[in-house]
């Protein structure tokens, strides 16, 4: 099967916090928007009265939101304009509150994965700021990359983490580092960087961190380096269809919109049979500890079946699924669902809990092939409308 995604990366705000300069960015699960579409699942062939069907890549999500470019590999360093083109102004002279031109620059990697050399770069950080600290921070600035692990003696000490906590009042950063404006300037000053994320974001986080130890704030120049937004992307991660469960709960809350379908009872009694099929393994193609609770609302929900008189899926009877979910590292394809969206319309009763089976696979990961056999795509319109669930 073949999956076209459409997908944003994370966005990711930079927030200054007391005297830490933190960059913060919303947890995967917690406070992401709803970002990819999975689209183009093939159809299932007609049978009798209604089929099923996948709404084209060109459809936007049900809560979709204006796309965000990821920094391009080659661009996160910026030029001296603006983004309407003028030049970005020099600012004016002033005392380097280090006391000397040349800083000694510690890495200390021991949160770095072994087959990781960060090293790279750390120098191209410290040679933009090389290149751009006299006409940005007032005064020009050399560092000395040090051999080895030993922070002892460094000026600067650049630290990876795994996180970062203790930054002002911010959560979730990615970045932390003092806030430098006067000497004496107590040494080392410690950058922390976040891992986990690919060279170019994790230059762009250095690039930023290290202009706060030269005493640039957010509003200051370089906009594309100290700006209080940019997007950030994570290291290459495991793809949601190659996942056991897809989602970062195996409890999922669902929510139905039944519209103005005439025997409400009895649907209902379709979509939880669909639901318990699912819960109870569906013939050991899920794992296990999926589970389902019901929702108070579509907005706080993961999975929304809705009932139509009009459906997107086309002029006749049928249903329609699509999922969202998050694509952190930029590669096209979501690494997690959050969101499975079921569209259900001018259908017989008694085929409800099937169309709802089908795309229940799709948000759990399931390929054309590995659907049990009652929710196989050739099932006959009698199958569909028998108690296939039992």
């Amino acid at each position: 099967m073949t999956r076209r995604v459409t997908a944003l990366a994370l966005l990711c705000c930079v927030v200054l916090a007391g005297c830490s300069a933190p960059v913060t960015l919303p947890g995967v699960g917690e406070t992401d928007v709803d970002t990819g579409t999975v689209s183009d699942r093939p159809s299932t062939p007609e049978t009798g009265r209604d089929r099923t069907s996948t709404p084209s890549s060109s459809e936007p999500t049900g809560d979709s939101t204006p796309s965000t470019p990821r920094p391009d590999a080659t661009t996160v360093t910026p030029s001296a304009t603006t983004t309407d083109g003028t030049r970005e102004p020099a600012v004016e002279s002033r005392e380097n509150p280090y006391g000397e031109g040349t800083l000694t620059v510690a890495i200390d990697a021991r949160n770095v994965s072994a087959d990781r050399d960060v090293r790279p770069v750390v120098r191209e950080a410290l040679a933009y700021w090389e290149a751009n600290a006299e006409r940005y921070a007032g005064y020009p600035i050399d560092y000395e990359l040090l051999d080895g692990s030993d922070t002892t003696d460094a000026d600067v000490v650049v630290r990876f983490v795994s996180d970062i906590r203790n930054c002002g009042r911010e959560q979730h950063v990615a970045g932390c580092a003092p806030y430098v404006t006067d000497g004496p300037v107590q040494r080392p000053a410690l950058v922390r960087i976040q891992t986990g994320y690919d060279d170019d974001s994790t230059r762009l986080v250095l690039e930023h961190e290290l202009g706060h130890t030269l005493g640039l704030g957010h509003d200051d120049a370089p906009s594309a380096v100290m700006s209080a937004t940019t997007v950030l992307t994570t290291l290459p991660r495991t793809d949601a269809s190659d996942r056991a469960l897809a989602w970062n709960d195996s409890t999922l809350s669902v929510f139905v919109d039944y519209g103005g379908v005439e025997d409400r009872e009895a649907t209902e009694r379709q979509v939880t049979a669909a639901l318990e099929y699912f819960a109870d393994g569906a013939e050991g193609t899920v794992p296990e500890n999926v589970s389902f609770v019901r929702a108070a609302d579509a907005e706080r929900a993961d999975v929304v079946i809705r009932f139509t008189e009009e459906s997107p899926c086309g002029a006749t009877p049928g249903s329609c699924g699509r999922v969202g979910g998050f694509d952190p590292d930029g590669d096209g394809a979501l690494e997690s669902y959050s969101k499975l969206q079921i569209t259900l319309a001018s259908l017989d009763t008694d085929a409800v809990a099937w169309h709802v089976g089908r795309w229940l696979g799709l948000g759990l990961g399931l390929e054309d092939e590995e659907y049990p056999d009652p929710l196989r795509a050739s099932a006959s319109y009698d199958e569909r409308r028998s108690e296939w669930w039992r």
